[in-house]
């Protein structure tokens, strides 16, 4: 009997091995996931702040709510040591082919002169240049805010958009503000830009871009007689001169000469949002950790529960051991180098679980979750103290479970 008994016996202890190490394992891959994404979406969005051509930016609250746009600009690139003062307005249309396909594109009207300049050296490469836009000042047809002048209906589309609607330079496109085609203004493609991957999803791929009055005038947003806001724009980004973009000090000068201009706006600069980018990926990753604390408190439990059941169980090979003098740190020894191995072993399943879901959500997630987990990064530092931490707090378990071996009494334990 002794011999099926002990082999249900080594059959439960490996169980129970198993289990501990699935607990500490699944304790440890959700804090991996969560960290490994949110950090890569932060160091993209970080990276992409730091690597941008321009360094301030003028915004208001409301849809498209900065007002006078031109002449905004024009006070702006006055500021000593700015190079260039884009407007830029972002307005969905509806844009027909000429064999009367209708695709929803987000189009997005510029001065051409001012927005090559403020642009980053990779989204820089992805446009023609000069753009070919007509008029670079975008003040002819602006007409001292008439928006009577000549216009050149000219614009530019993305490449996935000329792909997907087998339309190239040369062609004309119809765009118009709503699904009525009749409202519509024909425009002549001058030219095809590249877009770069963005957390967008595919129809942020789908871009135009056109003189800002063009815009305005199209989607009402000019005209200061029809106009909800007058020569409207989104923002306008701001970009100085290469001395003054490197220098946090002199960067703030600028700003402030730029926010007395327009106190009722806010204008903020890319270094600003930086920090504040940082401090928020910071609190995120502290709330990671206190979320995945509840994991590893029930994960580290369970360790302790089977480290006791070991000491139970060896109870006889442990009084045997006491009483040949052997010294109780020995003892205690083995029962932390054991919660030692458990713990590494679950925090390294853990590390790699995390890793095979992160790229499980790359490839099988919906669109959105698939650019955000395509970001995620896996930084050794972080994946170390994981472990490490994990490894340290399996000493309480092993604590629990030595002072339990320690306390035995070696009669009874003999018995």
């Amino acid at each position: 009997m002794r011999g099926p008994r002990r082999g249900r016996a080594l059959r439960h202890t490996r169980l129970q091995v198993v289990l501990a190490v699935a607990a500490i394992a699944a304790a440890v891959a959700l804090p991996v996931v969560l960290i490994s994404v949110g950090g890569g979406v932060s160091a993209h969005e970080l990276a992409s702040l730091q690597n941008a051509g321009y360094q301030i930016v003028v915004s208001a609250a409301g849809l498209h709510g900065i007002s006078h746009a031109h002449a905004l600009a024009e006070r702006i690139l006055a500021v000593g040591s700015v190079s260039a003062a884009s407007p830029v307005l972002s307005v969905d249309v509806d844009a027909y082919t000429t064999s009367g396909a209708l695709s929803p594109v987000l189009a997005e009207g510029v001065i051409p002169a001012q927005f090559g300049p403020t642009l980053s050296p990779a989204e820089r490469g992805l446009f023609p240049s000069p753009l070919p836009l007509g008029d670079p000042t975008d003040l002819r047809h602006f007409d001292n805010g008439s928006y009577s002048g000549p216009a050149t209906y000219d614009v530019l589309i993305s490449f996935p958009f000329a792909s997907a609607e087998h339309v190239g330079t040369g062609d004309t496109l119809l765009l118009s503000p709503t699904t009525n085609r009749s409202l519509g203004t024909l425009y002549n493609v001058t030219g095809v830009f590249g877009v770069l991957p963005t957390l967008l999803g595919p129809t942020g791929a789908f871009l135009v871009l056109l003189p800002l009055s063009d815009l305005q005038t199209m989607t009402g947003f000019g005209p200061s007689a029809s106009a909800t806001v007058p020569d409207a724009a989104d923002t306008v980004q701001v970009a100085v001169t290469g001395a003054v973009a490197v220098s946090p000090s002199a960067l703030a000068v600028v700003r402030g000469s730029i926010q007395a201009l327009v106190p009722l706006y806010s204008v903020t600069s890319l270094a600003q949002e930086a920090q504040q980018l940082e401090s928020a990926n910071a609190v995120l990753t502290g709330f990671y950790l206190a979320l995945s604390s509840v994991g590893l408190t029930i994960g580290l439990l369970f360790l302790a529960l089977v480290l006791l059941r070991r000491v139970e169980a060896e109870h006889r090979s442990i009084g045997i051991r006491r009483a040949l003098g052997l010294p109780g740190w020995s003892i205690a020894g083995g029962i932390v180098r054991e919660g030692l191995l458990l713990s590494v072993l679950g925090a390294l399943t853990g590390i790699l679980a995390g890793y095979l879901v992160v790229e499980g959500l790359a490839t099988w997630a919906t669109s959105t979750v698939q650019e955000a987990a395509a970001l995620a990064r896996f930084d050794p530092t972080v994946l170390a103290e994981i472990a490490l931490g994990v490894a340290g707090l399996s000493l309480l378990a092993s604590a629990v479970a030595s002072r339990a071996a320690l306390r035995l009494e070696i009669g009874e334990a003999l018995r």
